[in-house]
């Protein structure tokens, strides 16, 4: 689905919802976080950063220090967590949103505060639609929950589509399996090596995720409800267990690549097998055809009425011999 706002707001509670999307200056102008009723989440999400200035205006009226407000706009090298008096800031990588190549991703921020959150993605996507979707059915306990749970929905479904993504490594490497036993094409050593690469860089993305969630878990703060720890704790194993299929991926297609070349190999030894027969069978015929080829005067064979034809029969009872003499050896079978 295209966005067509730079910015959607959210504000529920347990028994009512409301959504407006707009653009990035009107919630900047309208946003006042000293008539927040504390019985409602409010979450803005923005779809990209091209109004900075809006943008900025928002940070300022919530109290965001200037070195916070920067870090949105700023490249992110690593996954990060900031603790403020009156709110946390952090921020990582994810993969692009439908993007299936892993070096293409998107930077999110997020700012919890005490009944609000904000988020902030560098580049137009649709990354939490099922969250929107359980706060507009009241699926679950999204709506009895405070910002910090739904802090929780919102990694929980970048986490999943980082599994979405390794699935379809999965179902890719199921492919190229059989492509390795069937056709042994040119490429797949090429898209062997190509989805090492994503696996890697999806390490990259999600080590980070882990480490960060590890910090959320442990951090006594009052913006995380101790109640909801456990929430963290799940997706920080979430990580764990992500981490460990992208590992076995990695090492199956190791495996794979072993295979490529194993089978390559077998292949061109079964060629030269073949080759190696057909040599010698034809040794002895070139032979014998050497030797009735020398320009000697004195061969009395020369003179046989019969002898070409023996010659040429004698050649070929020994090229069927020498065939079949390999056959039963197993010399022209392929493995």
């Amino acid at each position: 689905m295209k966005l067509t706002h730079k910015a959607q707001a959210y504000q529920y509670g347990q028994d009512f919802f409301s959504v407006k999307t707009a653009e990035a200056t009107d919630f900047a102008n309208e946003f006042n976080p000293d008539l927040i009723d504390a019985d409602n989440v409010y979450w803005l999400n923005f779809h990209n950063l091209d109004d900075r200035s809006s943008i900025e205006k928002l940070c300022q009226k919530i109290g965001l220090d200037k070195l916070s407000t920067e870090s949105i706009f700023l490249p992110l090298r690593r996954a990060k967590v900031e603790e403020y008096p009156t709110y946390l800031f952090f921020q990582l990588h994810t993969l692009r949103n439908n993007c299936q190549d892993t070096e293409l991703t998107d930077q999110i921020t997020f700012v919890l505060g005490a009944h609000y959150l904000l988020s902030f993605q560098t580049n137009e996507g649709q990354h939490f639609g099922e969250v929107r979707e359980r706060i507009e059915k009241s699926k679950g306990k999204i709506r009895n929950q405070k910002a910090d749970f739904l802090l929780f929905r919102l990694l929980d479904t970048l986490l999943d589509e980082l599994f979405q993504y390794t699935t379809e490594v999965s179902d890719e490497i199921d492919r190229i399996d059989k492509r390795i036993h069937s056709q042994m094409q040119s490429d797949l050593l090429r898209e062997i090596e190509l989805q090492k690469r994503q696996l890697i860089n999806l390490r990259k993305l999600v080590q980070p995720i882990k480490d960060l969630l590890a910090v959320l878990e442990s951090m006594d703060n009052a913006l995380i409800d101790s109640s909801n720890k456990h929430y963290y704790k799940n997706l920080r194993n979430s990580c764990v267990s992500l981490l460990e299929d992208i590992e076995a991926h990695k090492q199956i297609l190791d495996g794979l690549a072993n295979l490529y070349y194993a089978v390559q190999g077998q292949r061109m030894n079964h060629i030269m097998k073949v080759l190696t027969v057909v040599s010698s069978i034809f040794i002895p015929l070139t032979f014998i055809v050497g030797v009735y080829g020398m320009n000697f005067e004195h061969m009395p064979e020369l003179g046989y009425r019969y002898g070409y034809y023996a010659v040429v029969g004698f050649m070929l009872v020994l090229s069927f011999s020498l065939f079949i003499f390999f056959m039963k050896r197993g010399w022209l079978k392929r493995d």
